[in-house]
Order: C-alpha cells, then sequence, then structure tokens
C-alpha cells in the first residue's frame, strides 16, 4: 500500500469529497457510501467504510501497535456517483443554467438527467476567513492611497 503516482493525472474531476458513490469492481462491489478523501495526485478515493485492508502498525512511544483496519484507495473508475431521484449508479454530466451557474447532472442510460447537488461538507471551510487585521496585513488607508494617475501620467518611474 505504497505511494504510487498516477501515469495519467485527471485534470477535470467531476466526483467530489462527500458525494455518494456505488462501488462498480472489486471486493465491495455493489456497495454503496460517501467519499471521505479525494486523492487527485493518484486518481484514487477513500469511500468511508469500505475496501477495509488489515495494516499491521509497530508499537512506538505514545501509541500502541497492533494489527488495525483502515479503509485503502480506491481508483477513480471503479466508484460512480448515484443518482439523486433513481438511487442508481450514473454517469456525471456538466450543463450550464440560464443564469450562467455550472452544475452536474446525471447521465448515462437509466440516468433521470436530474442536477447533482454539490456536497454540503465543502460548503464548510477548514479555517475560517480571518475578520480581524492582522499584524501583517496592509492598512486599509495604504491600500486605498491613489498612488499612479494614469491621466496625468503622475506616479510614473523616470525611466
Amino acid at each position: 500500500m505504497g505511494w504510487k503516482a498516477a501515469q495519467k493525472l485527471i485534470h477535470h474531476w467531476k466526483i467530489l469529497r462527500g458525494d455518494n458513490v456505488m462501488i462498480i469492481r472489486g471486493k465491495d462491489k455493489g456497495e454503496k457510501g460517501v467519499i471521505k478523501r479525494v486523492i487527485r495526485s493518484q486518481n484514487r478515493v477513500i469511500v468511508e467504510g469500505k475496501n477495509l485492508v488489515k495494516k499491521h502498525i509497530k508499537q512506538g512511544q505514545g501509541h500502541e501497535g497492533g494489527i488495525f483496519s483502515v479503509e485503502a484507495p480506491l481508483h477513480v473508475s471503479n466508484v460512480q456517483v448515484l443518482d439523486p431521484v433513481t438511487g442508481l449508479p450514473c454517469k456525471v454530466g456538466i450543463r450550464y443554467l440560464e443564469d450562467g451557474s455550472k452544475v452536474r447532472v446525471s447521465r448515462g442510460i437509466g440516468a433521470s438527467c436530474s442536477i447533482i447537488p454539490r456536497p454540503e461538507i465543502l460548503k464548510i471551510r477548514s479555517t475560517p476567513r480571518p475578520s480581524v487585521a492582522g499584524p501583517k496585513d496592509t492598512p486599509l488607508e495604504d491600500v486605498m492611497e491613489r498612488t499612479y494617475d494614469p491621466k496625468a501620467g503622475k506616479g510614473m518611474p523616470d525611466l
């Protein structure tokens, strides 16, 4: 279970963390789960509670050793997103709405062509945005100060 880089990386990912998926190949074929982590450098995903393997961990300072079950990564081609209406696995397409926003839609044989919603877990930020200016932030007065006027040529360096 060592690290191996993908031969050909997927540039446009249609599967996101938090999506409901069905495993279509492997020892857990036919089981449903939620994507826990996406490993883009290896074209792999980790599905919560699926594809469990035994891992031997040596005892060290501050933790016990033993044999633990951990989730192993699956290749992204071995999972399919579930259609929100029918609950069956489907392919994912992209459409643009009238207002110009981009959405994912289900497509394929037996798909309902409905919009696949963006997972709620992606809307939660792991680190909140700072609301108070820190010591290294530029003061607002300096930001709003005008240093160059293109009409007058003021502020141009002499070349």
